[in-house]
């Protein structure tokens, strides 16, 4: 008990007196220390007395998959950024291989009485997973808001890239240039934003022999690549710019230049894409936008109204840059 008065004071900057009044129900505390202290409890992980617990946290849960792919920590700073506005603090919870799931995360989170949470790249986004936990959170009636496709039977709102128009987009830039024999670099095939850019892609006349599925990283890019290098493609579009990345490098040991010889187009826009070599082009999510969406929706289900569970599409923006050149003859 000493030490959690400790910490907690600590972290609010007031006496452990203060603290032990607001644990303890006691008056003679402002409503502002009150709430900190309280905050403060659940950013460090301790429970609060059962008197305390009636009403939910001022806290929102963020579940990434990861943050090695750079669009995620810029995403979790605009969704912070917007929470910190409206006066929630949010809990950055990253999936890691073998340790903690998204399912755990979700646990802790209730157990947290967090006000609501919001998901990025999620497992709600692959068809093959298991959602069990996404209905536990319906069921709880917590806020929850999702970004980027999800399968079809999730009950949340949802804040999309628009993925058809993205396709669209790296396809007709391509066709514009010259190029025939353009692939496609998606992720799994369960993956709906992958499926979205897929059925575009074959809409608009692509050959589906040369598309390949991979895990979303550099090595996955690759590995799908250097397939398509072999089929003679002169153009590829990859659904994330770290699978562009894998591509310009199966292309290089291919003995092939990029663009002289293959165009790439990479999909977010994250960050440095314009200092790699040749800087990339990409087709760019709007994430400030985004992540502002899906605060506001977020916070309006906090604050009870009603919010459909519909799915609000945000076009993107091709950025050309040197990865893409005229084809050959």
């Amino acid at each position: 008990m000493t030490r959690r008065l400790a910490e907690v004071a600590k972290k609010v900057g007031v006496s452990e007196a203060t603290v032990s009044r607001v644990l303890n129900g006691k008056p003679g505390v402002s409503d502002a220390t009150r709430e900190a202290v309280l905050t403060a409890l659940d950013v460090l992980g301790y429970e609060r007395p059962t008197q305390l617990r009636g009403d939910r946290a001022r806290l929102v849960g963020l579940v990434l998959p990861e943050l090695q792919n750079p669009i995620f920590p810029a995403f979790a700073e605009v969704v912070g950024g917007a929470l910190a506005q409206q006066g929630f603090t949010s809990v950055l919870c990253t999936r890691t291989v073998g340790g903690v799931s998204e399912a755990d995360y979700v646990d802790l989170l209730l157990q947290q009485q967090v006000s609501g949470v919001v998901f990025a790249g999620g497992l709600y986004a692959q068809a093959d997973a298991s959602h069990g936990h996404y209905e536990l959170l319906h069921e709880r009636k917590l806020p929850t808001v999702l970004v980027n496709a999800a399968v079809q039977h999730l009950d949340f709102p949802q804040v999309s890239c628009d993925d058809v128009v993205a396709a669209e987009m790296a396809l007709a830039h391509l066709r514009a240039l010259g190029h025939e024999r353009v692939g496609m670099v998606l992720g799994p095939k369960d993956h709906m934003p992958s499926r979205r850019k897929l059925e575009t892609f074959q809409a608009e006349g692509g050959d589906p022999e040369l598309v390949e599925h991979t895990m979303f990283s550099l090595e996955g890019g690759h590995a799908a690549a250097a397939r398509l290098v072999k089929r003679g493609v002169t153009g590829v579009i990859c659904a994330s710019d770290l699978l562009a990345l894998g591509t310009v490098r199966a292309a290089r040991r291919a003995g092939l230049s990029v663009p002289a010889d293959i165009s790439v187009i990479g999909f977010d826009d994250s960050a440095l894409m314009n200092c790699t070599e040749p800087p990339l082009t990409t087709v760019r999510q709007p994430i400030d936008a985004m992540g502002r969406a899906a605060v506001d929706l977020l916070v309006a289900q906090i604050d009870k109204a009603v919010v459909p569970a519909d799915e609000l599409l945000f076009e993107p923006e091709l950025v050309v840059r040197a990865s893409t050149a005229r084809a050959q003859g």
